[in-house]
């Protein structure tokens, strides 16, 4: 389990008993076409089942992302590791797609078995630790970010009364071993290239591999087959989300992947394509806040969030506006909408607007 860069570095396996896994070889990426081993895991909480994938060959054991800490996914997990030999101390390493909890909720208890290495960005280890530091500054940010969003204090509540019953979903906090773009990591018996895809959450990475008849991308959150991923909303400590996004999903279009296999839900099998169609998914959200404006006049991002969403209930209750504001915070940054305060209007006549109204390729991008 070793990444070959100047700043990863070997994990220890030391912590708990191990099982042989010297006949752990489940196949690999130079016969088997389904490899690696996709495990749906159920997730009630946040954005519907889960994925974790399974690479175990040579004698070597690695997991990308681990489902949340429920009882039912450590349960669901624990099983289909069993049925091809595999126990929680066999995992050598976990490379993890982002923090969120439903992707890096059961690597503390992976780690706590075995002594597995968990590899994260390190954008987005000090959550994935707990670091007590960086969640109070983002839980302190984000209620600042609510109010600048005019959330009623009513739904601020209910919000913040939501997200701290899912606390216990990240429980066993992990020590993390950090990988950035660039880095080949050693997991499970496969070389993967990790890549930086930024935008859902700062330090979200996508992991390739040489694939029969390409490669393929491991993209956690960042490339989704039905659901859009959330920007603005997901991770509050995202600069520019729209734009940073919009980088990402260039930067898988341009990538050639033959497959992606995604955080949630089945394969894609033309990334490119998916890629291109959320950007325009975007292009045409933006087009519909630019007319909210026209319509209703000034407005901030809650009131937006209400406009192209309707109520909101659970995480969608952070995510509507944050995605609002994300689009707001661009169109201001390319000159379609000024910002007074809390509320934007149009800059201008909404029909001198260009059809590019996302303003891409400006200096900003």
């Amino acid at each position: 389990m070793t990444v070959d860069s100047d700043h990863g570095s070997e994990g220890s396996d030391d912590g708990g008993e191990k099982g042989s896994t010297e006949g752990v070889n489940r196949g690999s990426a130079d016969h088997d076409p389904e490899w690696p081993v996709r495990i749906p895991l159920s997730n009630e909480a946040f954005e519907g089942n889960n994925n974790a994938y399974l690479f175990a060959a040579g004698g070597e054991v690695g997991l990308v992302d681990t489902g949340v800490a429920t009882p039912d996914a450590r349960e669901e997990l624990r099983a289909r590791l069993a049925d091809r030999g595999i126990g929680f101390a066999d995992v050598d390493a976990v490379a993890l797609t982002h923090w969120h909890a439903d992707h890096a909720g059961l690597a503390g208890a992976i780690q706590a078995a075995g002594g597995a290495t968990v590899h994260v960005h390190p954008a987005d280890a000090p959550l994935v630790e707990r670091d007590e530091e960086a969640w109070s500054g983002f839980r302190t940010a984000s209620v600042g970010r609510y109010e600048a969003w005019g959330m009623p204090p009513d739904r601020r509540e209910e919000l913040i009364a939501f997200l701290e019953s899912t606390d216990d979903y990240d429980h066993a906090a992990p020590e993390t071993t950090p990988v950035e773009d660039g880095d080949r990591l050693e997991l499970g018996g496969t070389s993967l290239d990790v890549l930086h895809l930024p935008g859902h959450t700062a330090g979200l990475v996508g992991f390739a591999l040489d694939a029969p008849g390409g490669r393929d991308l491991l993209t956690g959150d960042a490339l989704l087959p039905v659901y859009t991923p959330n920007v603005g909303g997901a991770d509050l400590r995202v600069e520019r989300p729209l734009a940073t996004y919009l980088d990402t999903l260039d930067r898988i279009a341009s990538g050639g992947y033959r497959r992606a296999l995604p955080g949630h839900r089945d394969p894609i099998a033309d990334p490119a394509a998916r890629a291109r169609e959320i950007a325009d998914h975007h292009a045409d959200r933006a087009r519909r806040v630019v007319d909210t404006l026209d319509r209703i006049g000034p407005a901030d991002a809650w009131t937006v969030s209400a406009d192209l969403f309707g109520d909101l209930s659970g995480i969608h209750v952070l995510h509507g506006p944050g995605e609002a504001w994300a689009h707001l915070e661009h169109l201001e940054r390319v000159g379609h909408v000024r910002r007074e305060g809390r509320e934007y209007r149009l800059a201008g006549d909404p029909t001198d607007i260009p059809g590019d109204l996302l303003g891409r390729g400006t200096g900003d991008r």
